[in-house]
């Protein structure tokens, strides 16, 4: 338990659990937003009630994760100035530029717009209202855009330079610009998109199974696939562009993520370790399964390498990763989801070819639902693990090359540090707990297919015209006269 002693340990637990909880949901909220773009779309061009009754649906689940992120949004960024100060002192000319864009342009844009996307629907222009979609869905995607850059930038710094312990910005485009900036950016983009999509199917696969509005879920869940034909393959190229500048930029990560301890010459093959027990106090693998020569196949399509693929012992200990094994599955499990997410686009496309997802036959395919249910939350898990990858194959770097981890963290007592650690694990237990109860009550609830179409309100007079009994007069005849 020493490690509860080490303020570096205890500031990176935390950086760590804010992070990992926080990105659970921008990740819906950026790639739904698309979704609710080319749902409220097609409802204006076709005006078939159920893709308006749809965006009413999903939006629900829009702004739940648009809240629990804005609330464990901002305590990540205060800690760079309580428990990271002296990185924001050295980096803080880039870095803090690209953070406050990403609140004045990205936040700003979609939190304006939010409202009138959720409450506007009978109050604005139906063209307003699609335009206010279309701009919180921008809003959100430029979040991902200047969060990554300012990632990016960590992993590849371009740009300028360390002058005194400060780093100077030379080109602020060429920072921007850095190596890793747009395969980063369009990873994560994939990644927001491919997990929303594919939550999006799997709840609407639950309400297929349960047999409840099949025919209103199927038209959701076969957008998703539609997207998602494009979506699936479109990531796993950008990765393997992104596996390969890990190979030209970050050696000591690529080592990591592969359980190589030794090294493997120019021109010659090497063997891709599948399945690894990695010792790091041994400095090598005490069980594995590999597949011979074939880890030039998987960086650069051919059997013999390029470059010479430099294994960890090259590196001092304290100049290398960390926690191999945590990089090694974690990376392997990212990929293994991402090929699932493949398999069952394909699987289901094959179906849906042969017109097994039509409204009538769509609740037959139970097997086929189960595995839609099963991967709406296995998106999470690969970004998180893509995450843990990119953050902890980046040490003992916080400013790759630059600014060692240990020099980056503020020189604060580790009991105030476990203090405030402890109490965002309690307080995010609990908002975890709160969105579960709440989306699951959403979901219990279903959709109101009852709800007024905009345009397409039923007429009634001002004036009851509707004939009445006849009621005979009995007054006298002088009366009536």
């Amino acid at each position: 338990m020493e490690f509860l002693s080490d303020s570096v340990v205890l500031s990176r637990m935390q950086f760590a659990l804010t992070a990992i909880f926080h990105i659970l949901w921008p990740v819906l909220t950026t790639g739904m937003g698309i979704y609710l773009v080319i749902v409220e779309g097609v409802w204006l061009k076709t005006r078939n009630p159920d893709y308006y009754l749809h965006a009413r649906f999903w939006s629900k689940f829009y702004v739940l994760n648009f809240g629990i992120g804005v609330a464990t949004g901002i305590p990540m960024e205060f800690q760079f100035g309580t428990n990271w100060a002296p990185f924001s002192e050295a980096a803080g000319n880039f870095f803090g530029s690209v953070i406050g864009f990403e609140a004045s342009w990205a936040f700003m844009l979609e939190a304006a717009f939010l409202g009138i996307m959720l409450f506007g629907w009978e109050r604005v222009n139906p063209a307003i209202h699609y335009l206010a979609t279309i701009l919180v869905a921008v809003g959100a995607n430029l979040s991902t855009l200047w969060i990554l850059t300012a990632n990016s930038w960590m992993q590849t710094p371009a740009g300028g330079e360390m002058v005194n312990g400060k780093f100077i910005v030379h080109d602020y485009f060429q920072a921007i610009l850095n190596p890793f900036m747009v395969n980063s950016v369009l990873h994560m983009f994939f990644a927001t998109l491919e997990t929303s999509l594919f939550v999006i199917g799997g709840i609407s696969a639950w309400y297929v199974l349960k047999e409840r509005h099949p025919a209103f879920f199927a038209k959701s869940l076969k957008i998703a696939l539609a997207a998602a034909i494009a979506v699936a393959p479109l990531q796993i190229y950008i990765g393997h562009l992104s596996g390969e500048q890990v190979f030209h930029y970050q050696p000591t990560k690529l080592a990591a993520m592969e359980a190589q301890w030794e090294s493997s010459r120019a021109g010659q093959p090497a063997d891709w370790s599948l399945l690894a027990i990695p010792n790091e106090k041994a400095q090598k693998n005490d069980w594995e399964i590999t597949v011979p020569n074939a880890l030039g196949y998987i960086l650069e399509f051919k059997k013999n390498l390029s470059e010479p693929l430099r294994g960890l012992k090259e590196w001092k200990p304290e100049d290398r990763p960390h926690m191999v094994g945590l990089i090694y599955y974690a990376f392997r499990t990212m990929i293994a989801i991402g090929f699932f997410f493949a398999g069952l686009m394909l699987l289901s496309t094959l179906q849906w070819l042969r017109g097994k997802l039509s409204g009538e036959n769509i609740t037959q395919q139970k097997w086929l639902m189960r595995a839609w249910i099963l991967a709406a939350p296995l998106g999470y898990i690969a970004v998180e693990s893509g995450w843990i990858v990119r953050c902890v194959g980046r040490q003992p770097w916080t400013l790759y090359g630059q600014i060692r981890t240990v020099d980056a963290a503020s020189h604060i007592p580790a009991s105030n540090v476990l203090v405030s650690l402890t109490g965002f694990a309690t307080v995010y237990s609990i908002l975890f707990v709160a969105v579960l109860y709440f989306g699951s009550r959403i979901i219990r609830r279903g959709p109101n297919l009852d709800l007024p179409i905009p345009g397409m309100e039923v007429y009634k007079p001002a004036v009851e015209t509707t004939p009445g009994e006849f009621v005979p007069d009995k007054r006298p005849v002088e009366a009536q006269e």
